[in-house]
């Protein structure tokens, strides 16, 4: 089982296993139609295609939830049996910005549900056509199935219990977005700028090496024991602008052996949408 980062090489052998399950998860939040432009136009044989709007989120409801609010445990369940995702499958997640646009969503959905046989490909898109593997266009036959979940809530972190939460010492809480918008410089995306008071910097893109994969483990070990500062990994929560690319700090975590990190789901859209909630700007991580 793999349950983590799974290579390019790996995959490549179980494209035709009925008993695997391919995602597309491309996407861009400047153009949400893209990715599935992307896929039709080429995409890993056999991959079925899921959208972060449609398929791992619900609509937001301004002034309330973040972006991308997670689905109910019932849509969620639902979207996954239409995407054809069975009970003991091995499921690998892909997209083309190094599993941070969408891949690490669905890989932390599936867990969050109980599914445990999920990865994410490291390299993504662009790793599998570096090494010229076959690719094919337009859609996939999907065969439907009956997901069953089994939740696991001890993964997610509320709003309410984070507001609590960010004036413990024994927690840590996160922010996975640039150290520039951790800081409250150069947002472009939501309409206030900073992080929750109290959060530590810690951007996701310093996972990744320069050729879009995860940087090797012991490297990874060492960058979140020094980010803990002596804690333990099940005492750390994570958020970004609207849960997604913080789940790439979680899937790090776990892949360099730190397993127990929590999920913030409506992050920093979400804790801005009430003006009552204090906002921190500029200063050193963890101020």
């Amino acid at each position: 089982m793999y349950n983590t980062l799974i290579d390019c090489e790996i995959l490549k052998q179980h494209i035709e296993d009925p008993g695997w399950k391919i995602v597309d998860c491309r996407f861009t939040l400047a153009d949400p139609g893209r990715g599935q432009r992307d896929y039709e136009q080429g995409h890993i044989p056999n991959a079925v295609y899921a959208h972060l709007d449609i398929h791992m989120s619900v609509p937001q409801d301004p002034g309330v939830t973040g972006r991308h609010p997670l689905p109910t445990v019932e849509v969620a369940s639902a979207c996954f049996s239409t995407l054809g995702i069975a009970t003991g499958q091995q499921v690998v997640a892909y997209d083309d910005a190094g599993g941070a646009s969408a891949a690490v969503r669905l890989w932390w959905m599936l867990r969050w549900l109980g599914h445990q046989a999920v990865a994410v490909l490291d390299g993504g898109w662009q790793g599998w056509l570096a090494r010229g593997y076959p690719t094919r266009s337009g859609e996939e036959t999907i065969a439907l199935t009956r997901f069953e979940p089994k939740v696991h809530p001890e993964l997610l972190v509320e709003v309410n219990e984070l507001e609590r939460l960010i004036h413990e010492p024994d927690w840590r809480v996160f922010d996975a977005r640039s150290f520039e918008r951790y800081q409250g410089l150069n947002e472009t995306i939501d309409p206030v700028a900073g992080h929750i008071p109290g959060a530590y910097s810690a951007p996701y893109s310093e996972n990744l090496g320069t050729d879009g994969r995860f940087r090797p483990r012991p490297e990874l070990q060492q960058r979140y024991l020094d980010l803990l500062g002596g804690l333990p990994a099940n005492k750390a929560v994570f958020y970004c602008g609207s849960g997604v690319t913080a789940i790439h700090d979680i899937l790090a975590m776990e892949y360099a052996g730190l397993p127990g990190a929590r999920l913030y789901a409506g992050s920093w859209s979400e804790w801005i949408a009430d003006p009552r909630r204090p906002v921190a700007e500029s200063g050193k991580p963890g101020s």
